[in-house]
């Protein structure tokens, strides 16, 4: 005879009624596939009067989460209701009561992970599960730490945001300006509320310091990253990119120097080979490559947002969380796997770039350039100066041969203050083949 288990539910937004439906509709399957019989038994939302997509009974709505995060019945908490200091308030009171809790908040785990682990590691009956928190439908997190145990990870970078990558390909694909197409995908709800959390790679950020605590034990905060948006990338940018055998992608990495171990995490557009498969995907998928000392280079690819692909990943965490409660497996995800990875600085941290100048068009520009990278120690490898639509201005477009991001920023700052640089520098990191 299967065991029978008990969900609630914080939040019923449109993840989490693809859960719902998911696990409602096709109960007789998904209990034979997931290996036990289950009851979803509590449902918090903030207003249990508001018309929903699926049809939940009157009954089991409540507009107090402690009617699920305190309920001695529900074995199992999706916590989908996002936000940090109150879902966090939460999910450290449902794992302080025994629960095991079924999360996709990236920013909650990114602010909050240190703490929640350490959480779980005191009561032995308490576990997380938070596949869903990156990549939408791609089992990333399962990858690394299952499938990859025996690896060291030297580089993780990939697309983790759709909303960029979608702007990003119809920029490319249309010659069309970003704020065209931000429109657009606004109008068809692929921007978040508050755009800043994906345009200028605050959520790439969140799911990027999951992955570095996955890979490397450590919780890196947002301020020990570099991280930039997609502003300011421009059609020019793109032309000389497909012109040069390039593709603008908005990345995250994480980069590990395995013998001194030291790391580094950044979100940034930058440019990748034509070459490399993540600068193939495009739209609103993400992809992901992983670079294991023992396995190589692995690539996983799939839609990165959406209700299905996201519940997708939140009923594979059930999944685990039934298998927990059957036989409570030694949990890999705690506070206990972390590592003595300390941060590179700055200077420690190599790229080659590309540089975007608009300055006077007037003679002697191109020695004042090259003058002031050169006091940073910055070789320059390829320089060109386009047109401007204004006659009295002119574009420079640059790239470096490799040096770091210390010198990049100073010099940055000197051609910015620069009174021939008539805006601020832009720049892309190149990755290599």
């Amino acid at each position: 005879m299967k065991a029978k288990y008990k969900i609630g539910f914080l939040g019923m937004g449109t993840v989490a009624q693809g859960v719902w439906k998911h696990l409602a509709q096709n109960y007789e399957l998904m209990s034979r596939k997931l290996g036990a019989d289950y009851e979803i038994t509590k449902v918090c939302v903030r207003d249990a009067s508001k018309p929903r997509e699926v049809s939940i009974p009157p009954e089991i709505l409540t507009e107090n989460p402690l009617d699920v995060v305190l309920n001695p019945e529900i074995d199992i908490v999706c916590e989908l209701m996002g936000g940090v200091e109150t879902a966090f308030g939460l999910v450290k009171k449902a794992l302080e009561s025994g629960k095991i809790v079924v999360s996709a908040n990236k920013a909650m785990l990114c602010e909050k992970g240190g703490e929640i682990f350490e959480i779980a590691a005191k009561n032995e009956r308490a576990e997380i599960f938070f596949e869903a928190s990156v990549g939408g439908g791609i089992p990333i997190i399962k990858a690394v730490n299952e499938g990859l145990v025996a690896n060291r990870f030297s580089s993780i970078y990939g697309i983790l945001n759709g909303t960029c990558n979608y702007i990003l390909t119809r920029m490319e694909r249309e010659n069309a300006s970003y704020e065209s197409i931000l429109k657009d995908a606004k109008r068809l709800g692929y921007v978040e509320a508050d755009e800043s959390l994906d345009i200028d790679g605050i959520d790439t950020a969140h799911k990027a310091a999951v992955l570095a605590y996955m890979a490397h034990g450590r919780w890196v905060p947002l301020k020990d990253m570099i991280i930039s948006g997609i502003r300011n990338v421009s059609l020019e940018d793109m032309v000389w990119a497909k012109e040069s055998g390039y593709r603008i992608k908005l990345v995250a990495s994480i980069k590990a120097d395995l013998a001194s171990k030291k790391m580094s995490v950044g979100v940034y557009p930058a440019l990748l080979p034509l070459t490399d498969v993540v600068a193939n995907v495009n739209e609103v998928y993400n992809a992901v490559a992983i670079d294991g000392d023992l396995v190589g280079r692995t690539v996983y690819i799939g839609r990165g947002a959406g209700q299905n692909a996201t519940a997708s990943a939140v009923i594979a965490d059930i999944s685990d969380a039934f298998e927990s409660l059957n036989s409570k497996p030694i949990r890999q995800t705690s506070a206990t796997t972390a590592t003595n990875v300390s941060m590179m600085e700055l200077k420690e941290i190599n790229n080659s770039f590309f540089l975007r100048l608009c300055v006077k068009d007037e003679i002697g520009i191109l020695a004042k350039v090259a003058s002031i990278l050169a006091n940073h120690k910055i070789s320059i490898e390829l320089l060109e100066q386009k047109r401007h639509q204004n006659k009295d201005e002119a574009w420079i477009i640059l790239t470096t041969h490799q040096t770091n991001e210390l010198c990049i920023s100073e010099a940055c700052k000197d051609l910015e203050n620069a009174d021939f640089v008539l805006n601020k520098p832009f720049i892309l990191r190149i990755f290599g083949d």
